[in-house]
């Protein structure tokens, strides 16, 4: 514990005497839910632990463990100054802290754990009545709802179902402008205008230092760029990224939101979903917010889509295969290393690898059809091992947790699921780079002559084509290697083996050491 945090406690704390207990794990930082929101706070004491020993568990990014940290911190003062008695504990593990206060108060109340990692951490309290788990209020979807759509899960499915239930963007029983999805409608490439707002910056104060203090000492050996003043800490905090985010990005967010760009790394990207998964913001309050803003209805619902579609699907698939322990998870036999680039300060010589890397080694995150269409795409593309690519994604970005960034990457991002809840492999060559982007400007490489993209495509497409040949959306995309000479073929699987086994020693590329046709 810092000195401003234990000086508040000590200062401050209300008497833990005669209260009724939480344990309020790192990712429910809200007293607008579950017991926080209902009870009177000066009945009530919430455990808080901070746990170095799953700070050290992956090698995660200095951004991700100190905005977590400082947002635990100032969580603990907001609680102490509603009249909550806070209990912060610094232990090995979670299970170890609850159960220590358990046996000293009885047991305690928690919202059930987003997490698999934790719920399976707190399950052995549970059997033992030490901890009592209810239902956890921040999703806005049940198991009815997804019990609802047949296998294999497809998420528009499920997102018209719950469109239907909630009555969000509906009149008279339709979708608001007459479709459920205006997704084919937000694909335009940007090119500088209208100008991409500067992300927002926030007052570091003498919480969210001693915890930049702390994670710049003792995580040191952790990869990333610690930038304090990018650090949303505080519920105010919170409140002036989500203004941000009304105001700047969602009247712009539709168009471009599958655009990439060297000149802006975030375009019009809300930036809050690392504190949606925090709860430091509702997601039923920004689903509200953003169906009821003055803005463009492509803008609204692709953002609605995102939170009250994807991100409940992905939480159901999660849950309902165990973290995906009961699919096969890696339908394409994908096991290459992860090659060093990935880490940074091993170039590729591909302006979209690189750039990429560089902005999510810098900010801890980079937005959706970045992470799929050239992180996600490249990885699959070297066959590189799914699981690895998924814990590089859980360790680099501040709003990956075990329920959100293995559906993302195992199923959409990799098909290491195979169709179970995506309806093909999002895979493409240079051609979608250049078309979304502008890295190909300046890049060694020339996306008609010389990407390698291209090639490792094709090479990919026919490596898989014993798997590809069964999933029905991928077919098309199968059958274009019958049209491509025999040849071609071979050159690109020859591209394909050039281009991993440089990656793999770290070397950059040059288009003149690749092979050709």
């Amino acid at each position: 514990m810092t000195a401003t945090l234990a000086a508040a406690l000590k200062r401050e704390n209300p008497d833990p005497a005669g209260r009724s207990w939480l344990f309020v794990p790192y990712d429910q930082l809200t007293d607008a839910l579950g017991p926080l929101g209902r009870e009177d706070p000066h009945t009530l004491g919430i455990l808080l632990v901070e746990c170095p020993a799953k700070a050290v568990r992956r090698p995660y990014h200095k951004q991700k463990l100190a905005l977590v940290l400082t947002n635990l911190r100032h969580f603990a003062l907001e609680q102490v100054r509603r009249g909550v008695a806070v209990r912060w504990v610094v232990a090995g593990g979670y299970a170890d802290a609850v159960r220590d206060l358990a046996r000293e108060v009885g047991p305690i109340r928690m919202m059930e754990a987003a997490e698999r990692e934790l719920r399976v951490e707190l399950a052995p309290l549970v059997r033992e009545g030490l901890l009592q788990v209810v239902p956890h209020e921040g999703w806005l979807t049940t198991d009815a709802d997804f019990a609802a759509i047949p296998r294999p899960w497809r998420m528009d499915a499920f997102y018209r179902q719950v469109r239907r239930r909630t009555g969000v963007l509906m009149e008279g029983g339709k979708p608001v402008g007459g479709r459920f999805s205006f997704d084919g409608e937000n694909r335009e490439p940007w090119r500088g205008d209208p100008p991409a707002p500067a992300l927002p910056r926030y007052a570091a104060d003498d919480v969210t230092a001693e915890v930049v203090d702390l994670v710049t000492t003792r995580f040191a050996d952790h990869p990333g760029t610690l930038d304090p003043e990018a650090l949303p800490a505080t519920r105010d905090d919170a409140e002036t990224a989500w203004a941000w985010a009304l105001r700047e990005c969602l009247p712009t967010f539709g168009p471009y939101e599958d655009a990439m760009s060297t000149r802006s790394s975030n375009l019009f990207h809300t930036r809050v979903s690392a504190l949606l998964n925090l709860h430091r913001l509702l997601p039923a309050r920004v689903v509200r917010d953003v169906a009821a803003l003055d803005a463009p209805l492509p803008s609204r619902e692709g953002f609605v889509r995102q939170v009250l579609g994807w991100r409940e699907f992905v939480r159901h698939v999660h849950r309902a295969t165990d973290g995906f322990r009961t699919v096969p998870s890696n339908v394409l036999g994908q096991d290459t290393p992860l090659p060093p680039v990935f880490w940074g300060g091993a170039p590729s010589g591909m302006a979209c690898l690189d750039g990429v890397v560089d902005d999510v080694w810098r900010e801890a995150h980079s937005h959706h059809i970045t992470r799929l269409m050239v992180l996600a795409n490249v990885a699959q593309l070297l066959d590189v091992d799914p699981r690895a690519l998924t814990d590089w994604f859980w360790v680099a970005y501040t709003d990956a947790y075990d329920w959100v960034v293995e559906p993302n990457v195992l199923g959409m991002g990799t098909f290491s699921v195979g169709d179970a809840m995506t309806t093909k492999p999002y895979v493409a060559g240079s051609g979608y780079v250049q078309r979304m982007s502008d890295y190909c400007t300046g890049c060694r490489f020339h996306p008609k002559k010389s990407c390698p993209l291209t090639p490792m495509y094709w090479a990919y497409l026919a490596r898989h084509r014993g798997v590809l040949d069964g999933v029905d959306r991928a077919k098309r995309q199968v059958l274009g290697l019958d049209r491509r000479a025999p040849e071609r073929q071979a050159s690109d699987a020859r591209i394909f083996e050039a281009v991993r086994d440089a990656l793999a020693e770290g070397e950059r590329l040059d288009p003149a050491k690749l092979p050709t046709g």
